[in-house]
């Protein structure tokens, strides 16, 4: 039996959902509804994601953060979620004004870029969605993602310059 991080575990050797759904349910929220562009399949996909980690527990063994553990899953959980016809349902445009609202951003009424970074093909939009919405490092992307950094890298590197080409004369000055 693979030896559980002591993080995961609560007083009584259970693990402490609460906590990990205080600390990162709102960041996990935000990642599904990105994928998923629905906020009510956001919001199950959570409860999936930390069903399954608390089903898997036993076998995180501390070698990356809890975080990219259980981003890891809920990307998973999503792509399973995708591959359902339930998901091509949801109309982007109509529910972005639904996504849970980074400390700060409330304000912020311009969703083209976002807009943008939903329509890149999926290995794009995961990397862009990892660095700039949940702000991972690049070596964290590539644990989730289960790719090289160099791979994480490139993928960032292409995905800006396709932003950039689509937003010529909204953001960039070109």
């Amino acid at each position: 039996m693979l030896m559980v991080s002591e993080k995961l575990l609560d007083e009584d050797n259970v693990m402490d959902m609460d906590r990990l759904l205080t600390q990162y349910g709102d960041s996990l929220l935000r990642l599904c509804f990105l994928y998923l562009k629905d906020p009510h399949l956001a919001e199950d996909s959570v409860q999936d994601t930390i069903i399954k980690a608390n089903r898997s527990c036993a076998h995180f063994k501390g070698d990356s953060s809890e975080k990219t553990w259980l981003t890891r899953i809920a990307i998973n959980i999503c792509k399973n979620y995708m591959r359902s016809i339930w998901w091509k349902r949801a109309d982007p445009e109509k529910v972005l004004a639904q996504i849970p609202a980074e400390e700060g951003w409330e304000n912020v009424r311009d969703d083209t870029l976002l807009l943008e970074v939903m329509k890149l093909s999926p290995k794009y939009k995961e990397v862009i969605l990892l660095f700039y919405y949940q702000e991972m490092r690049i070596r964290e992307i590539s644990q989730v993602l289960l790719v090289s950094e160099g791979t994480v890298t490139v993928r960032l590197k292409r995905a800006r310059e396709i932003l950039k080409n689509k937003l010529k004369g909204w953001y960039y000055d070109e």
